[in-house]
């Protein structure tokens, strides 16, 4: 009697540590647990922690509650001002209700993906070349608010979406790259216009500021020779400006007025002259001997001398 109590308690016992180890299970802090029994929803999800359901009669499925990272495939479509792209995204979202996401959905996570294409492809066709380069933001908000629509309603939610590339054909590539460069060198080009035109008044300045002293185009010039000749020691070849030519003649002209009318200062004041004496009357040996003086023409020749 008292073996078959022992075996009877064993034999219990091997079935209680059984029906356990079948009964018992552990739902850990990200999940949360669904019970199916005969097929039927339980109305109560089980939380994290360990949990008892009744062996081969309730199913247990663990739903994920942490946020997904889902790549999305390079999509291939024409955007609205005929270019050709390939745009690839990335989705990050979550189950918000387990059961919805077990009980309406087959498998959230494909739903979520195909709709993520689709919503890449709808969102391609809807936008331009210049949106999906450099107006992603606006995209993004989009893409999110059409994939959480129907999401919802299978417990899930969008968190995010990111366009993460936008891959254009050659040809694009070299047009866009020949378009910066022209803007590039437009700038450049009115930078350089507007130097000028800032130079030119400038020089204009400094022009009419010479203008009133003449002697600084000279000094000026100067300046610049001992400048060029200060870098190599090399002959300079400089030639003179017409301004300078003409600096020197106005000086020379004025030199020389300035001199004609110091002279003429000086002969105003000047006494006149007294008038010479008269000259003595030659002697008659002195016009003898000036008369006695024979010319050459008057001489004989070499020949005719005795």
């Amino acid at each position: 009697m008292v073996e078959e109590l022992v075996t009877a308690g064993v034999a219990l016992a091997c079935t209680g540590t059984v029906y356990l180890m079948a009964a018992a299970r552990v739902v850990k802090q990200y999940e949360r647990g669904v019970v199916l029994r005969l097929g039927r929803l339980v109305s109560e999800v089980r939380e994290p922690g360990f949990t008892m359901i009744v062996p081969i009669v309730d199913r247990l499925r663990k739903v994920n509650m942490q946020i997904v990272t889902m790549p999305v495939p390079a999509q291939e479509g024409i955007t609205r001002d005929n270019v050709t792209v390939r745009v690839d995204a990335v989705v990050y979202f979550k189950v918000v209700d387990a059961a919805d996401a077990v009980i309406r959905v087959e498998d959230y996570r494909f739903a979520v993906s195909q709709m993520a294409q689709t919503s890449l492809r709808s969102i391609i066709g809807k936008s331009e070349l210049d949106d999906l380069l450099s107006n992603r933001e606006k995209l993004n908000q989009g893409l999110e608010l059409m994939m959480d629509s129907p999401a919802i309603g299978w417990g899930v939610t969008v968190d995010r979406v990111e366009i993460k590339d936008v891959s254009l054909p050659e040809t694009m590539k070299r047009s866009m790259a020949r378009q910066a460069e022209a803007t590039r060198d437009r700038r450049a080009r009115v930078i350089n216009a507007d130097a000028e035109l800032q130079a030119s008044k400038k020089l204009a300045e400094a022009a009419e500021a010479m203008s009133d002293q003449p002697a600084a185009l000279q000094l000026r010039l100067l300046q610049t020779v001992v400048a060029v000749a200060a870098e190599k020691n090399s002959t300079l070849v400089l030639p003179f400006p017409v301004e300078l030519l003409r600096f020197l003649e106005r000086s020379g002209l004025q030199a020389q007025a300035q001199t004609e009318a110091a002279e003429a200062e000086r002969g105003g004041g000047r006494r006149p002259a007294a008038p010479a004496a008269p000259r003595a009357p030659r002697t008659p040996v002195e016009h003898g001997a000036e008369t006695a003086l024979p010319e050459l023409a008057d001489l004989p020749p070499v020949e005719d001398l005795p």
